[in-house]
């Protein structure tokens, strides 16, 4: 069973901007973290910091593309893992594991499917997919949307390497430690009207291409596409 893991932190903390030293030493314990859990870590990536983001969305035939945050949060999506475990306890106790949960929290969530990636390189991006109007497993409305999603993928091409879709937020568990203790709270990290509902993995020359992209993938009447570029750190 796949799970997504969400790695939320405060968009001030220092350790989610490449180039200072708290990331540099933020690397050194995620190195550590996939060493010890590499048998479990089916996928995932670091952001660069949400300032960078591109959110896409569409009203009617107009295209709709801003820079930066969609909104101001106090925490943001710095990155996240997928891992293949055999139950959600599983997956919450790896989750209670990454770095980040000591500072922030990490949401984990059952995932409906999940296509693996290869190792993350400098033109990669993600697109994280947010909807308002979530849609269930095994409904003819989930199958509809599957399809749209295929044709989607034979149009771009190659330039996918992965992604998946999570299941609904009522799923989730958020996961953080504090003073060694593991603390689990059921439901997501956020009650905003947007969740995450899926992702891609992808590559592009550059913003330009990576929006192109992002506007052909498949979304909700209310929903957007966020596209942030992937920091590769070399492992």
């Amino acid at each position: 069973m796949h799970y997504f893991a969400t790695i939320v932190s405060s968009e001030s903390d220092p350790a989610n901007k490449p180039g200072t030293p708290e990331f540099a030493a933020g690397v050194e314990k995620y190195a550590a973290f996939q060493e010890q859990a590499a048998a479990a870590i089916a996928g995932g990536a670091p952001l660069f910091p949400v300032d960078t983001a591109i959110n896409v969305r569409r009203d009617g035939d107009q295209l709709l593309v801003t820079d930066g945050p969609f909104t101001e949060q106090s925490e943001v999506v710095g990155g996240f893992y997928v891992f293949d475990c055999p139950d959600l306890d599983t997956a919450v106790e790896l989750a209670g594991r990454i770095p980040t949960a000591a500072r922030g929290s990490v949401e984990v969530r059952p995932m409906a499917m999940w296509t693996p990636h290869e190792q993350p390189g400098a033109d990669w991006w993600t697109a994280l997919l947010w909807e308002s109007d979530v849609i269930e497993p095994d409904t003819p409305e989930w199958a509809a949307a599957v399809a749209e999603h295929e044709r989607f993928g034979e149009q771009v091409g190659d330039v996918i390497r992965g992604g998946g879709a999570l299941r609904p937020p009522a799923t989730a568990v958020t996961v953080r430690m504090r003073d060694g203790q593991l603390l689990r709270t059921d439901g997501p990290y956020t009650e905003g009207a947007e969740i995450v509902d899926g992702v891609y993995v992808f590559t592009a020359t550059g913003p330009a291409q990576a929006v192109e992209i992002a506007a052909e993938i498949p979304r909700g009447a209310k929903g957007r596409t966020e596209v942030r570029r992937i920091v590769d750190v070399g492992f």
